[in-house]
């Protein structure tokens, strides 16, 4: 059996997360297809039912996250997947989770917007991701793998965090980590399922429970909002992931993730290849962005280029937590297409440029620059060092 799990096998994206799935202990999936996870709904349409578990193709995205809503109140391992449009549809039952504190894992396997876009691979879904998916005071982890086999790794840790905080979690993935195939190694983790004394499990000798996301005195909504803010700030406080590549003697760093962040390790090294001194700083967890450790970085750095597969929604927050300590610049592609390693590397000799340019006009020379007090040593910060978080 251990032999069997551990085999190395070529998978398609979208079918090895819902695999991913299911050994992590999936009870019950919902979902609607919609390109470009179609895949992961078709795996779990045969595999789930061999099981003797839940699957159930609903009627529009709307009644599959509201499915999944009632499931995961009994204390069920829940999953939805969907694509940007369809993400979209479930934002206002999001928001209900988010209030009533249901644990459900949710995939979005991004395409290209707004609208309906494009079938091709984007990372525009990061405000939506990040910054909240419906109304209110609410915040849920994202998770954004660079590789297949990390997507599968992480799928046990998107049930854990869910069930740990009860919360909705979100993977996030674009389009070609959904699509394309990848030798990975069957490396399955099964979170521990806990007793929850919240589930709905039917009221016989015990008092009734009640989920729900209303209360309409303002100061017991303000008392449950404040708890929620607690929440998060523990959240932020324990499960920041992130991965360094090669900062440790890096003047400048790329920050980027998803196949983005593949795309920069290409051009790192067409970079270096070229005497430019990079590195990469990846986020795993989106939210909560690894701020604090990406400051600390920033004070060693002549300059940051962000790379999205976007208009440059992920900059915000690195410009924020940079606050002014170097230039940060941005190159991105939309609409389905992916920059170059060449592309990157022409953004990184222009950023280079500019800071060289800003300091001959002030009269300092690179040489002269003040690279503060690095963080840590340059072996942590190249070993995928993931400060404050679980590893």
């Amino acid at each position: 059996m251990e032999t069997g799990r551990r085999a190395r096998v070529l998978m398609k994206g979208n079918e090895a997360i819902a695999e991913a799935a299911i050994q992590a202990g999936c009870d019950a999936y919902f979902g609607y297809p919609i390109t470009p996870q179609a895949e992961l709904l078709e795996w779990m349409a045969r595999r789930m039912p061999e099981l003797g578990r839940v699957f159930v193709q609903a009627e529009s995205e709307l009644g599959a996250i509201n499915m999944a809503l009632g499931a995961a109140a009994t204390g069920a391992r829940v999953m939805v997947s969907s694509s940007s449009p369809g993400i979209s549809l479930m934002a206002e039952a999001m928001s209900y989770m988010a209030g009533s504190g249901t644990p459900v894992v949710l995939v979005n396997v991004m395409r290209a917007g707004p609208g309906l876009g494009g079938i091709g691979p984007s990372q525009s879904d990061y405000f939506q991701a990040t910054k909240g998916h419906g109304h209110g005071d609410y915040r849920v982890p994202v998770l954004a793998p660079d590789s297949i086999g990390e997507a599968m790794d992480l799928m046990a840790t998107a049930f854990e965090l869910a069930e740990r905080y009860r919360t909705p979690v979100m993977l996030v993935a674009d389009g070609i980590l959904g699509q394309a195939m990848e030798p990975v190694e069957l490396r399955f983790r099964t979170p521990e399922r806990q007793a929850f004394d919240w589930a709905l499990t039917g009221a016989a000798g015990r008092p009734a429970r009640i989920i729900k996301s209303i209360d309409l005195d303002p100061e017991v909504l303000e008392r449950r909002n404040l708890a929620l803010q607690h929440k998060y700030r523990e959240i932020a406080r324990h499960e920041t992931r992130w991965e360094g590549w090669r900062l440790g003697d890096a003047e400048f760093a790329i920050v980027a993730y998803g196949t983005a962040a593949r795309v920069a390790r290409s051009a790192i090294a067409r970079a270096r290849d070229n005497g430019m001194k990079v590195g990469l700083f990846r986020p795993i967890t989106l939210w909560p962005f690894p701020e604090r450790e990406l400051a600390r970085m920033s004070r060693q750095l002549h300059g940051i280029l962000t790379v999205e597969l976007s208009s440059g929604q992920m900059i915000e927050d690195v410009r924020l937590a940079v606050e002014g300590r170097c230039p940060v610049a941005f190159h991105g592609r939309m609409g389905g297409l992916v920059p170059t390693p060449d592309e990157v590397l022409g953004a990184l000799k222009a950023l280079r440029g500019r800071v060289e340019r800003t300091r001959a006009a002030s009269g300092h020379s690179p040489a002269a620059h003040d690279r503060g007090t690095p963080s840590t040593n340059g072996a942590g910060l190249d070993a995928g060092a993931r400060p404050g978080g679980r590893g």
